[in-house]
């Protein structure tokens, strides 16, 4: 752990921190007015007032929030580490299915999350820069406010496909759960009946502060379902296709361990596992919110909070992941849970507490979703009826559980997202935003933010590549 915050403090202080608040002054502030006050709305939305000089001060270093350090890397771990970390073992075993093949994607899971919790940091860095308070912002006081719906509706239909994978794993969570209860019920039956008794209320609730707290439910489950793979995968339950627990779930979901070790990681299908960790990585419309919130949000503060936080998530997928697929090879489902039987009492409460975490969760994602659009289609807060809102909700509700019900491929969600806007949020469009602000600062910009524009916009180049040949991939597994 300590090697890894070293590398990462090392990697996002590219930056000094003096830079920042020395050039921001000669740069327009921002408003502070559209900045989150809660998990239900990512930080993407519109700026269009100004900030007192004082607030601008507070936006651009040492001044900040309330938040605590601790506090601050403990609600970053938790926005970091959701369901997606459930999909990691079925990117390893797109490529391989021996034991060994958890090396080289141990290594992938560092590097990727590395240059993300970079990409993370610099977001933070263009807040300081340019004083603005949001994902969107940041494009408007650096790139242009007329191409600012780019990234906004990436936001948005990144926002949507986080909405969609929930449904899919609480189909299959609450079908497997079912069958443990000993009731015979389809994936089908669990999300549409779940959908119209539980989420459809939840999501229609006009004041979710109420759910707040159940957020913290989702890192104790994660945590909790850790531990029992590792169990598991110590306690040689699964070890034997032909014996124990692996009798109880269907053929194809029971171990495959073959010999495509780390060699294989070589093979064009690692682009899978490299894509679906842009996914699992995606917190990055959410940076602004959390530099803001940060007390005494000095650069070095910033560094160490994202360092620590990112170090933190990325011994955290290593650990599901090869845990995942060192149990189950090959076999490993896009699902992880899924591989695991209905009888086992100890995965079972697992499946109880992801269930249970993402319920109450769910509505939070679900209204950033529908805000968005929302803010998309630039409709006036006065304007947003009930009755708009609810027919929104009908509609959003209904489009995202269809879906659900067509795909049942989670890795497919999580590689092909991640190939697409998940490369675009983490990889691309910060690099833009870096490369105009320092453009715009003209004869100040120092020579280190220069040399660091070729860094971010060679990540930006890495993104489109991995993003290009990862799309290709994931289509052509859904094939």
């Amino acid at each position: 752990m300590k090697s890894i915050q070293v590398f990462l403090l090392l990697l996002v202080s590219a930056l000094p921190p003096t830079t920042a608040r020395r050039h921001s002054q000669h740069l327009p502030s921002s408003s502070l007015k559209s900045l989150p006050s809660t998990a239900a709305r990512p930080a993407f939305y519109k700026n269009d007032s100004r900030t007192t000089s004082t607030e601008a001060r507070t936006v651009r270093g040492g001044g900040g929030g309330e938040a605590t350090m601790s506090n601050e890397m403990f609600n970053m771990v938790k926005a970091v580490v959701g369901v997606g970390v459930l999909s990691l073992p079925a990117g390893i075993a797109a490529f391989g299915n021996a034991p060994s093949a958890a090396i080289p994607a141990a290594a992938l899971i560092a590097t990727i999350g590395s240059i993300a919790a970079y990409n993370f940091s610099l977001i933070g860095r263009l807040c300081a820069i340019t004083g603005a308070a949001s994902y969107r912002g940041a494009w408007e006081k650096s790139v242009g406010a007329s191409t600012a719906w780019i990234p906004a509706v990436s936001c948005v239909v990144k926002t949507f496909f986080a909405v969609l994978a929930y449904s899919m794993v609480l189909g299959d969570t609450f079908s497997a759960l079912f069958t443990t209860l000993g009731m015979n019920v389809s994936r089908e039956v669990s999300l549409v009946g779940l959908t119209l008794v539980v989420l459809l209320p939840l999501c229609l609730l006009k004041n979710l502060s109420s759910l707040a707290p159940f957020s913290l439910a989702g890192i104790a489950g994660m945590l909790y379902t850790a531990v029992a793979m590792g169990i598991r995968f110590l306690d040689g339950s699964y070890s034997s296709p032909d014996s124990g627990f692996a009798l109880d779930v269907a053929e194809s979901l029971r171990p495959a361990i073959g010999d495509k070790g780390a060699s294989a990681v070589f093979s064009s299908n690692a682009f899978i596992l490299i894509c679906m960790l842009s996914t699992a990585y995606m917190a990055h419309f959410n940076a602004p919110k959390f530099y803001l919130e940060l007390k005494d949000n000095t650069i070095e503060r910033w560094n160490t909070v994202v360092a620590t936080s990112f170090g933190i998530s990325i011994l955290f997928f290593i650990g599901i992941a090869a845990m995942g697929f060192a149990t189950f090879g090959g076999a490993s489902n896009g699902l992880i849970l899924n591989n695991y039987s209905t009888k086992d009492s100890l995965m079972g409460f697992s499946r109880v507490a992801v269930a249970f975490a993402l319920v109450f969760t769910y509505p939070l994602a679900f209204v950033g979703c529908r805000d968005g659009i929302l803010e998309m289609l630039q409709v006036p807060k006065e304007e947003r009826t009930d009755a708009k809102l609810n027919n929104l909700t009908y509609a959003i509700l209904g489009v995202v559980t269809a879906v659900a019900l067509k795909i049942t491929d989670l890795s497919f969600i999580m590689s092909f997202g991640g190939a697409t806007l998940g490369n675009a949020l983490i990889y691309v469009y910060p690099a833009i935003m870096f490369r105009s602000a320092v453009k715009n600062m003209g004869d100040k910009a120092t020579t280190a933010q220069k040399l660091e524009v070729i860094l971010a916009m060679a990540f930006a180049a890495l993104g489109i590549g991995m993003g290009t040949i990862g799309a290709k991939m994931a289509l052509g597994k859904l094939k």
